[in-house]
């Protein structure tokens, strides 16, 4: 909701489903950033355990956060 005052600046209330929706977005990031925390921890038997590879590992590790 908008509301504009006499000296003209608008301020914006954010809704509580959008902000519900950032925390999850938030949330959603972080997981992401400590996965492939985890990830580029692991050693080769617990990769090939998984069955991944150094290189796939290392592309999963070239992407940013936000990026799935």
């Amino acid at each position: 909701m908008a509301v504009t005052t006499d000296h003209g600046l608008t301020y914006y209330h954010p809704s509580r489903s959008s902000l519900a929706q950032l925390w999850a977005t938030l949330k959603l990031w972080r997981r992401r950033a400590l996965e492939r925390d985890q990830l580029a921890r692991l050693d080769e038997r617990a990769l090939h355990d998984i069955g991944l590879s150094r290189g796939a590992i290392y592309a999963e590790l070239q992407k940013p956060f936000w990026r799935e």
